[in-house]
């Protein structure tokens, strides 16, 4: 039996790509071990995945700005790569699979001293600090975006994000029913990441008096940011977070509002969803966001509103002319490159093998 060692962590983002290729894995015949931190939000979800064997190593946060733990967090990453060298040793897996985020970074080194070829995959515009560091000791890196993947080089491809295969199987009926609505006006979807997204939330429901005329609005606001007194709203259904039940949601879903992490676009883009991006500033990360965005609507597949221009104001008038422009930007997204990356991240890590 083949063995594959998966990593990456930090943000859902690391994680929800493993969980779309774990089944193909499985179904592929191979033995799957995870290696991530010990409370890092990898560990909460793939611990729960059946037939997945977790493994911790320790990790330090690579960061860009002051913090007295950069000054102990360079030892937890020299502890890491111990680990994970000696635990690839003991494993002895085929092939290793990098996501990216910090504990990637002893996990892909640990694989390359035991002489393990490794595909990284990086989900945003411009690569990542881990991704950056794993290039020496990646075979082949899988990217989201053109750009990425000329930036990276000769080992790098394009293949688009893997996509939960579970998405494209959502039911209008069913999307209806949990959000309460009856499907005579359109469904105007806000995600707002897996934290929510506080200036967008505070935008929407400022907009929502003028929203709500032309408009059913599902808000999935994120954990602890329900609004008590919108409680009973017609037209207006806010949940923190949905799992099992977004491909339901999403397939009674006509415009969505959202961040632009490259996750969700990939989704919202293979499923042809026409989309406002609202990126995090520069300011409150490293700025990839707005690369995402602007990239997108540079090929026509979406609109973007920048969050230092967004009021209630501006976000409801950039929401109608989106919806005004939804049937050229979904004939751009079906033109487009398929954004589903399965397959092709599959036959990446086969490849690798040989």
């Amino acid at each position: 039996m083949k063995k594959i060692v998966l990593t990456g962590g930090g943000t859902l983002g690391h994680v929800t790509p493993h969980l779309s290729l774990i089944p193909h894995l499985q179904e592929a015949g191979y033995e799957i071990h995870y290696i991530g931190t010990e409370k890092g939000m990898e560990a909460e979800k793939i611990r729960s995945v059946p037939g997945v064997t977790y493994h911790a190593v320790k990790s330090g946060k690579l960061r860009r700005y002051f913090s007295w733990q950069n000054f102990t967090d360079p030892f937890r990453v020299i502890a890491g790569m111990f680990q994970s060298a000696a635990l690839m040793g003991k494993i002895k897996p085929d092939v290793a699979f990098s996501k990216g985020g910090f504990v990637a970074v002893p996990v892909v080194f640990g694989a390359w001293i035991n002489r393990i070829p490794v595909v990284c995959h990086e989900s945003d515009l411009t690569p990542g600090l881990a991704n950056k560091l794993c290039k020496p000791f990646a075979k082949k890196i899988a990217t989201t975006f053109p750009e990425c993947a000329q930036a990276l080089g000769a080992k790098a491809e394009m293949t688009g994000t893997p996509l939960r295969p579970e998405l494209f199987h959502g039911s209008r009926a069913k999307g209806l029913s949990l959000l309460g609505f009856d499907g005579s006006k359109p469904i105007l979807m806000m995600m707002g990441g897996s934290s929510g997204a506080q200036a967008v939330n505070k935008a929407l429901r400022e907009a929502l008096p003028r929203l709500l005329p032309h408009f059913d609005v599902a808000h999935l606001c994120g954990k602890g940011n329900l609004d008590e007194s919108l409680r009973g709203t017609a037209g207006y259904t806010q949940i923190e977070m949905l799992s099992a039940e977004l491909p339901d949601a999403l397939a009674c879903t006509d415009l969505v509002l959202s961040r632009a992490g490259s996750n969700a676009l990939c989704e919202f883009q293979a499923l042809c969803k026409p989309m406002l991006l609202v990126p995090y500033p520069k300011g409150a990360s490293r700025g990839d966001q707005i690369l995402n965005a602007q990239s997108l609507e540079k090929r026509g597949l979406c609109r973007v509103l920048l969050q230092e221009n967004m009021t209630a104001e501006t976000l409801f008038s950039s929401l109608m002319d989106t919806w005004a422009a939804r049937e050229q930007l979904t004939a751009a997204m079906q033109a487009a490159p398929p954004a589903d990356g399965t397959q092709r991240v599959l036959e990446m890590i086969e490849e690798v093998q040989k």
